[in-house]
């Protein structure tokens, strides 16, 4: 893996609205041209390696296009997909951009916004399933509010429920076969945002129609935006079965959705993200949701491409180092102690009488070495390339 250079089996995938990103913030203007979405999959078939491009309905299609304008976009973009061999991976829909949206779309107050954010998803549905996309995200970007006096908020996840219930039947009805992932995050655009952690949407979840069709798509901005360890989110999502999607980028703790590229602000935290996510075998699509810096021109944007890609790919030659560490194995063996006599198992009377009348010396447990320094020490060596 010397080289690091990435190919379609990697799975990895970028947003029309990330690598077209044209470097625009809400103090400036933007500092690249507008890329039309043809070229933007030419520009990631200019970087290598990418099997997808994902889009919301109007990063492709704008909102207001007429039916000759909207094939036009299509035949071109189909044109762009065959000559590099990028596919379509992940469809989503636009509902916090337009004004109409200004109050959320399917936790509006309005009854007629909320029907309009699901007439809106189901054409996006179509749009992204006919160009072979097999998951669609939900980001409920505009879903919350910015004082709770406007909107009762049992109220509202009651019609998020309901939407969502009805995207998912329509689905299936059409033949469409999404699997749905749902994106916390827990402010911005909206002051607060309902389901703002992966936490909040598997309990969400649970309460579906189809539960086994909705999983999360994790984003490492958004958890460390509210100061939480990305890692154990991914890790719970995993362990639900639920990681159907995820979104990888960098963010200083605690500040405004930076969006940076993968591995670029906290190494160690990637990492460890993505050596859980090689240990557990996760399969699924890995995409970049971040933006080159607003200094950058076309050619650091293809650079910027190359690098997430090639992080991910260097960060995980370093768990496969980690993993088969003679160090790091001898210090997992002092520290992880799974030969006891007393191990849990399935509940019974009888291994509870056990349990309970069993000698356990709480002195010698504690005296037990747990060397997590050495560990952490030798870890950031092989991060480090010692």
């Amino acid at each position: 893996m010397t080289a690091f250079n990435p190919s379609f089996a990697d799975k990895f995938t970028f947003g029309l609205w990330t690598v077209g990103n044209p470097g625009r913030d809400p103090f400036g203007q933007p500092t690249r041209p507008l890329l039309s979405p043809a070229e933007i999959v030419d520009l990631l078939g200019e970087a290598g390696g990418v099997l997808g491009v994902n889009f919301h309905d109007n990063d492709l299609i704008p909102i207001d296009a007429n039916p000759h304008e909207a094939n036009a976009i299509k035949r071109e973009f189909r044109a762009a997909l065959e000559r590099t061999g990028i596919r379509v991976g992940m469809g989503t829909v636009n509902l916090f951009g337009d004004p109409v949206f200004k109050d959320g779309a399917y936790t509006s107050n309005d009854a007629d916004v909320r029907a309009y954010a699901v007439h809106k998803t189901m054409h996006a549905m179509d749009l992204a399933a006919e160009l072979g996309a097999d998951i669609w995200v939900m980001w409920g970007g505009r879903e919350g509010c910015e004082t709770d006096a406007a909107k009762d908020p049992v109220e509202a996840l009651s019609r998020y429920r309901d939407a969502i219930n009805y995207l998912v039947n329509y689905s299936i009805d059409k033949g469409h076969n999404y699997k749905f992932a749902m994106e916390p995050k827990p402010n911005e655009p909206r002051g607060h945002i309902y389901l703002p952690t992966i936490g909040h949407c598997l309990a969400f979840i649970a309460t579906l129609e189809h539960p086994e069709l909705v999983g999360v798509n994790p984003e490492v901005a958004h958890e460390h935006m509210a100061g939480l360890n990305f890692t154990h989110a991914v890790a719970m999502a995993l362990w639900a079965g639920k990681l159907f999607h995820i979104d990888l980028n960098d963010q200083e703790f605690g500040r405004y959705d930076q969006d940076f590229r993968f591995g670029s602000v906290n190494p160690k935290h990637a990492f460890n993200l993505v050596r859980l996510l090689e240990d557990h075998s996760y399969s699924g699509y890995k995409h970049f949701d971040s933006h080159a810096y607003r200094t950058s021109d076309r050619d650091d944007v293809v650079e910027f491409a190359r690098g997430s890609m090639r992080s991910y790919l260097i960060l995980k030659d370093k768990a496969r180092q980690w993993n088969a560490d003679p160090m790091i194995q001898e210090l997992l063996g002092v520290i992880n102690r799974d030969n006891s006599s007393h191990q849990l198992g399935s509940y019974s009377t009888e291994s509870a009488t056990a349990l309970k009348e069993a000698s356990l010396d709480r002195t010698e447990f504690a005296s037990r070495p747990l060397p997590y320094e050495k560990l952490d020490q030798r870890t950031n060596e092989i991060l480090l390339g010692v």
